[in-house]
This record gives C-alpha cells, sequence and structure tokens, in this order.
C-alpha cells in the first residue's frame, strides 16, 4: 500500500503541471501530473507535501488547501492513497525537476494534456469548489474502469 501527496499549484488561473518525460521506469512516463510523491517514514501529509513541493519545484508553499482523498486500485500497481491538495501561495524560485518538465498550463487548457482519465475527474471537482472528497479510481493498465465519489458510482467511458 502506498501513501502520496499530489499538488496543484495555481496562478494567474493556471496549473503547475509536470510532464513525467525523464525516467525510463515510471508509472506515469509521458502523463501531465502535480507534483508529489510518497511519504517518508512518520511523516505527516503536509510535511510530505512541503518536502516534496520544494525537492521538485524549488517553491515554498505558504498558502495551501486539502482537497480530497483519492484511493487508486489497479491490476498493474499495489493501492495507493493520495492526499490530494491545491496551492495559491508559495514563495522561491523554481529549479529543474529531475523527474519531468514543470510548465504552467492554463486550466481551461488542461484537457489538451496527456492526463489519467481519473485525473480529469478531480480537476472538475476542483473547478466545481466540491467540498472535501473522497474518490475512488480504479484502473486495468492505463484504463479507468470505475471511478466512486463519495461512495456513489460515476458513469466512466469503460466500466467494467
Amino acid at each position: 500500500m502506498g501513501l502520496t501527496t499530489l499538488c496543484y499549484l495555481e496562478k494567474d488561473d493556471r496549473y503547475l503541471m509536470l510532464h513525467r518525460i525523464k525516467k525510463e521506469v515510471d508509472v506515469n512516463k509521458d502523463k501531465w501530473i502535480g507534483v508529489g510523491g510518497h511519504f517518508e517514514k512518520d511523516e505527516t501529509p503536509e510535511e510530505c507535501l512541503l518536502r516534496e513541493v520544494k525537492e521538485e519545484t524549488g517553491l515554498t508553499l505558504t498558502s495551501w488547501r486539502f482537497r480530497g482523498l483519492v484511493t487508486f486500485l489497479s491490476d498493474a500497481w499495489e493501492t495507493e492513497y493520495m492526499c490530494l491538495y491545491t496551492a495559491d501561495g508559495f514563495e522561491g524560485d523554481m529549479i529543474t525537476c529531475d523527474e519531468g518538465t514543470l510548465e504552467w498550463v492554463k486550466k481551461s487548457e488542461l484537457e489538451r494534456l496527456n492526463l489519467w482519465e481519473g485525473d480529469k475527474i478531480f480537476f472538475k471537482l476542483l473547478k466545481e469548489e466540491h467540498p472535501f472528497f473522497s474518490l475512488k479510481l480504479k484502473y486495468r493498465g492505463d484504463v479507468l474502469t470505475e471511478a466512486v465519489l463519495d461512495g456513489k458510482r460515476l458513469k466512466t467511458e469503460n466500466q467494467g
């Protein structure tokens, strides 16, 4: 079982996105995702969030919100529980990320990116200012087969 954080930094109606193109073996290879990563021993979600954002971007968060808990189930990797954040306050200078390319992307243009299907669901929830949510996403390979929001099943293209 994995525990991770993921954060979307916000500025000028854009999200800071990470294009995962630098690692050969990467479950997120060629996908665009937020910044974050795995918890270290005894870390709280906020400690993991702050450390991972600093490591991947060079930025120090000054204002953030815990938006939801996402449970990923897959036939290809172990179950992962992800704490999803947005952040609208940060300071410092951006660095080059060794996991991919960082780019500020207009929220209106996110759909053009190579995103996980489930990410499109939580982008919609963030846009709608949905209250704190629990989202279960079940994948078979790269294909989203089930999505359950706060205990209610959502319609997906590839229900199985």
